[in-house]
């Protein structure tokens, strides 16, 4: 084992490892997460050589190398080619009218509008909202060219606006300065305009 190479492996290992945790952590149940995330640290060792040397793209190279492992440990129960996403929900508020409850009902139609899409859809949105990628890194992850991610991200933000435009809270976004703000950073995020529900460009 070459000295240099070990080093490199456990800088690269205690840098990355909360954030390839946490994008396992979104993927599959949290009590399988450390095992896959050992896994693909464990397939990162061995393809090191081929690793990027930019911090931001060997983050993407380690979620490709993450989601392939989480992909094959599906093939038993049918084979995949997107992985559902998880995002946090909050309980439904007593119906008292406070902004602040206004604004957790917006966040909880958002989690529910969330779990309308498919699971390709949820994985191309997470990618760049919770994963903070570019379009060119997502794509890598995900094996496909930048521009066919940025289409896919395009039609994945049309899709959450539909489920959005349904959700009761709407009404309250529009009549509720203080619950729009409340909600701007969430949808935002996702290329959601919550003053229209109109999805930013890719």
């Amino acid at each position: 084992m070459k000295p240099d190479r070990e080093a490199r492996f456990r800088a690269l290992f205690a840098e990355t490892y909360p954030e390839v945790l946490r994008f396992a952590q979104r993927r599959v149940h949290p009590s399988h997460a450390e095992d896959v995330t050992a896994d693909a640290f464990l397939v990162a060792w061995r393809r090191l050589d081929t690793a990027p040397d930019k911090t931001d793209d060997i983050r993407a190279w380690l979620f490709g190398i993450t989601r392939n492992c989480l992909l094959n440990t599906r093939r038993g129960i049918g084979r995949q080619d997107a992985l559902a996403v998880r995002i946090a929900e909050t309980a439904p508020p007593p119906a008292s009218g406070d902004p602040e409850d206004d604004a957790a009902a917006a966040r909880l139609d958002l989690a529910t509008a969330w779990r309308a899409l498919t699971p390709a859809e949820q994985e191309t949105l997470s990618l760049t909202v919770f994963d903070n990628l570019t379009s060119g890194q997502a794509a890598r992850v995900l094996g496909i060219t930048a521009t066919s991610y940025r289409l896919r991200l395009l039609r994945a933000r049309r899709s959450l606006r539909a489920a959005l435009a349904t959700s009761p809270s709407s009404a309250a976004l529009a009549a509720s300065p203080s619950t729009a703000a409340t909600s701007t950073g969430s949808l935002a995020g996702l290329g959601i305009d919550p003053a229209n529900r109109m999805e930013s460009r890719p």
